[in-house]
């Protein structure tokens, strides 16, 4: 489609100013024109418009960019005055203020956008990044200023051909095909984003694209005459079978084309869908899917279709909502032919429900922006009263919970509102954040707290005698940041709790006392430490008195040691808070063959009692129910056997966090004293909760079955080394 005569058609400044006028005469308010021909004439003299992009002329640039705005998009008379007003403002011929009260607030905030993306391109050349375009969409403040960006690349690229810049073109191609064609996409303006593409192509592979334009003109006369002769017998067929419908044929862009070719790996005259056939029923809902295969079946009937090619989207849609009947059948000829068959209600939510359409084309973005974008191209294309005067409100703050931050190289980062230079830090590299002193905003010292804006470029300043304090965690919004301060921070606990416990040993030793662990988790519990971690640490820190921690601990061994010697088979398990509180389901996510199972149906099996950290696999039982079993379960050898169709690769995600039911099989002396021991190292560990135990005394031995909660294998490894530690114990194994 060519939205407006090309550059040689319109050669001169005053045919071009004054077909610029024509287009958007009946936006322009009374004195506009006047104004802006007194504006232009001063930005002239005071030499603004003296080289434009590429050395091209400033002016004529813009004005062209302004008739193919008004033939393509439909502006308002903002858009147009901020286009021809912004070089004034960046020229120093206008000032803002000026602009405000001169043409209006809406202009000036326009103006003020462009200018903002301006700067925006002044600090980093690199584009190629989703982090760019989110911050592009951020500075622009209206979705009117993207459009004119894209309209204006566009222009350019009409330009530029044959430019002795070659490496300068190349690289605006590849931004342009990054960028701005996706988002002409999603904005439904699709004559734009086909002639981006081609250019793009046209400018990084001319011979490519020469030699598919060639072929497609050598032949169009003939794809032409073959198209009618496709459709001639279809239609009539489908008119006898009593459908209403409208079809048509259409021929891909030359860069889709190309991608095609690259895809498939073949030449044009292999290519499939090198063009397609799309039939579009009137029909009732209740009639949808019948009438959509009653075309499909006609057209089947008529030519052989490719069982490979066949897709159907409408017994089963997309996820996205995209519905519709796709074959690709061998028409007159011998030749292949793609056909689509939908209703006019699948096509509108093909056109503009729920981000299909691009999505189906193989563009990615995030959801929020999808639906946000799909809204505006759903105005533009269908608002009667003026798309653009519509788009005045339209907030551009979808990027209102991120900001956007530079290295002083000019490479950008992604934050989450509230970040500060701390966060910054990390996000560029540990080692960075965990030295960190401060850092300059925007060439301002600045705080490890301060808070940055989207926009600031942030240089961090380091110190080798700088260490994270407790105080970095109420400094920082990011996981990142929040995870590796904890890190460091445990990581110099343990150190010092490990100088604590060789401390205590030692003292222990010269004074010959026997060290027994559940005596002394115990006393660590009286003393009313909440882990064993804080009570070394802080005996390491001397907050605690050593000496008189060694005397608490002789005094409880000499008690304990005194105590009369009572059957295991006495004891009785008291409930603790531990207890009560403790959880007994599985990690918050499961990853089960390539999906997260949150919210899905399933369960831990009962013969086996996975618990996170366990190799395991899924099995799923006739109910649908997915069961979790360990690999090494006394089961897994039957199922695998039998059902092998119904078994799932299972794996744990995340973090080990809630608890699983585990039992232990110990034996030994038969003494009150060790089961008590037991009971005392298990509610004393963290994450781990003593639910059940049977004891079952014999002979002067004890037998017993412990049912635990733990949080993973190796923590129920830990607790099981600590249980074989125990005077008395003999025997200590996990149940299968």
């Amino acid at each position: 489609m060519q939205l407006i005569p090309t550059h040689h058609h319109l050669a001169e400044l005053p045919q071009i100013f004054r077909a610029m006028l024509r287009a958007v005469g009946s936006v322009a308010e009374p004195g506009d024109i006047k104004t802006m021909r007194s504006l232009i004439g001063r930005g002239v003299e005071a030499g603004i418009y003296s080289q434009g992009p590429f050395g091209l002329d400033g002016l004529k640039h813009r004005l062209y960019t302004a008739l193919l705005m008004a033939d393509a998009v439909s502006p308002d008379r903002s858009m147009t005055l901020a286009l021809l007003i912004d070089p004034l403002c960046s020229g120093g011929v206008l000032t803002r203020r000026q602009v405000a009260e001169q043409f209006g607030a809406d202009v000036d905030k326009l103006v003020g956008g462009m200018s903002n993306v301006a700067g925006l391109y002044a600090k980093t050349p690199a584009v190629d990044s989703d982090n760019f375009r989110n911050l592009l969409l951020s500075f622009a403040a209206d979705i009117r200023v993207i459009i004119m960006m894209i309209v204006e690349r566009l222009e350019l690229m009409r330009a530029i051909n044959h430019h002795s810049d070659e490496d300068a073109v190349r690289r605006v191609a590849a931004e342009v095909r990054y960028l701005y064609a996706p988002l002409a996409h999603r904005l439904g303006l699709y004559a734009i984003k086909s002639e981006l593409e081609d250019l793009a192509l046209k400018y990084t592979n001319r011979e490519i694209f020469t030699r598919i334009a060639h072929d497609l003109n050598q032949r169009k006369a003939a794809r032409e005459a073959y198209i009618a002769d496709f459709i001639g017998p279809v239609k009539q067929k489908l008119e006898t079978a009593g459908l209403k419908f409208d079809i048509k044929g259409r021929t891909k862009s030359i860069s889709s084309i190309w991608n095609k070719i690259q895809k498939q790996h073949n030449d044009l005259d292999h290519i499939y869908d090198l063009f397609a056939i799309r039939v579009i029923i009137d029909t009732p809902a209740e009639r949808e899917k019948a009438d959509c295969w009653l075309a499909y079946s006609i057209i089947t009937d008529m030519y052989k279709p490719n069982p490979a090619r066949m897709k159907d989207w409408i017994s089963i849609p997309k996820s996205n909502g995209y519905e519709s009947l796709h074959t690709t059948v061998n028409g007159p000829q011998g030749r292949w032919v793609e056909v689509q068959i939908r209703t006019r209600r699948m096509d509108l939510v093909a056109e503009k429900g729920l981000a299909a359409h691009w999505r189906y084309k193989g563009l990615k973005g995030e959801n929020s922006l999808d639906a946000w974008m799909n809204n505006v191209r759903d105005i533009l294309e269908t608002a009667d009263s003026g798309p653009m005067e519509l788009m005045k409100n339209m907030s551009m703050d979808i990027y209102s919970d991120e900001v956007f931050v530079f290295t002083p190289k000019g490479d950008l980062h992604r934050l989450p509102k509230g970040a500060t230079v701390l966060d910054f830090a990390f996000a560029v590299h540990t080692k960075v954040g965990c030295s960190c002193i401060g850092g300059r905003v925007n060439g301002k010292n600045r705080k490890l707290n301060h808070r940055l804006n989207s926009g600031d470029t942030v240089e961090i300043n380091t110190s080798a005698n700088q260490t994270p304090n407790q105080d970095w965690l109420k400094w920082t919004v990011t996981s990142k940041a929040k995870t590796k301060i904890r890190q460091v921070l445990n990581e110099a606990r343990n150190r010092q709790a490990t100088l604590g416990k060789e401390m205590l040993l030692r003292r222990l030793k010269n004074r010959k006392i026997e060290f027994d662990e559940p005596t002394l988790m115990r006393l660590i519990k009286k003393l009313g430490f909440k882990t064993v971690t804080d009570f070394f640490a802080e005996l390491a820190a001397e907050s605690l008195d050593p000496g008189r921690v060694v005397e608490q601990y002789a005094t409880a061994l000499r008690h304990e040691e005194t105590a009369e010697t009572r059957s295991a088979g006495e004891f009785v398990l008291q409930s603790t808070d531990s207890d009560e509180s403790a959880g007994g389901g599985a990690p918050d996510v499961l990853i089960i063959g390539a999906s997260q199972i949150k919210g899905m149906n399933y369960k831990l099996a009962r013969c086996c009692s996975p618990i996170y950290g366990d190799k395991v696999f899924g099995f799923i039982s006739s109910d649908g129910v997915v069961k979790i079993h360990r690999d090494d379960c006394p089961n897994a050898a039957h199922i695998r056997e039998r059902y092998p169709y119904r078994i799932i690769n299972t794996r744990w995600s995340g973090k080990a966090g809630e608890q699983f039911g585990a039992t232990i099989s110990v034996t030994g002396t038969d003494d009150l004293g060790i089961v008590t021991n037991i009971s005392s190292i298990i509610n004393k560990e963290r994450d781990i909760s003593l639910r059940n135990i049977a004891i079952d005394s014999h002979d002067g031995s004890f037998r017993g079955t412990l049912t635990v909660g733990v949080s993973s294998t190796s923590a129920l490894d830990s607790l099981i080394h600590k249980i074989k530690t125990i005077k008395g114990v003999k025997y200590v194994q996990r149940n299968k």
